[in-house]
């Protein structure tokens, strides 16, 4: 028997027009994966190589950490 997620386990997401959704970049669209920076949570962009995000774009943001809405986290304020 499968049993189901516990909800307190689950990576947090973007809350849009009042349904949970992946957070994206704001500046690019990409999906952003979670992750630790500072004690606090933050997104990033997956596997990023050389400057380039994962589909090989050059985005100024690619290296730093996002916040929940996807912009560049100057200071993660979820701690």
């Amino acid at each position: 028997m499968i049993h189901p997620t516990d909800p307190e386990v689950r990576r947090p997401v973007a809350v849009r027009d009042g349904h949970g959704a992946p957070v994206t970049c704001a500046t690019c669209g990409c999906r952003l994966h979670s992750g630790m920076a500072d004690h606090d949570i933050a997104w990033f962009h997956f596997n990023p190589i050389a400057g380039r995000d994962a589909r090989g774009c050059r985005v100024d943001c690619v290296d730093d950490a996002h916040d929940v809405a996807g912009y560049r986290a100057v200071s993660l304020a979820l701690a």
